[in-house]
């Protein structure tokens, strides 16, 4: 995908978050620094928003409910896995298990990019107006996701 469409900055989005995750799992045979795993959960959690608020709603509207159904599922799923991640960090868990809780993570995200990206980024520039493209542009140069905000089919 071309580096200055939306599906080009979407997937590196992606990459960026994997390579958290991965440096975070390179560093556990050691006193692992947590730092870049959390910045890639906080990224994802982002990266799942901005899909969801920007990104679904019109490609939806422009008949890809199908697809989007199994994104938006699949999103709920990583969320969880991100929750169960993140608790592990809190109680200390062994390194054991937040590999195994990573990799799982991983595993996940490799499953939905490799979906996403083909079906969904190469709609995106497509289908988008110019106005909603402009907006996703600018939240994926400065937005944030809303304090207390869930993905919508993560259990509450």
């Amino acid at each position: 995908m071309e580096a200055d469409t939306l599906g080009g900055a979407l997937e590196r989005e992606h990459r960026q978050i994997d390579g958290g995750i991965e440096a975070y799992l390179a560093g556990l045979d050691g006193p692992a620094d947590p730092a870049p795993l959390l910045a890639a959960l906080t990224g994802l959690r982002r990266h799942i928003y901005l899909e969801e608020q920007f990104l679904f709603p019109p490609l939806k509207a422009a008949g890809l409910m199908g697809p989007i159904f199994v994104m938006l599922r699949e999103h709920g799923q990583l969320w969880n896995s991100m929750d169960a991640l993140g608790q592990l960090l809190a109680d200390g868990a062994d390194a054991d298990a937040r590999r195994v809780a990573c990799t799982a993570l991983l595993a996940l995200l490799d499953a939905h990019n490799s979906k996403e990206e083909p079906i969904i980024y190469t709609q995106a520039d497509t289908i988008l107006s110019q106005d909603a493209g402009a907006e996703l542009r600018d939240f994926l140069a400065r937005g944030t996701t809303p304090e207390g905000w869930v993905a919508g089919a993560a259990s509450r």
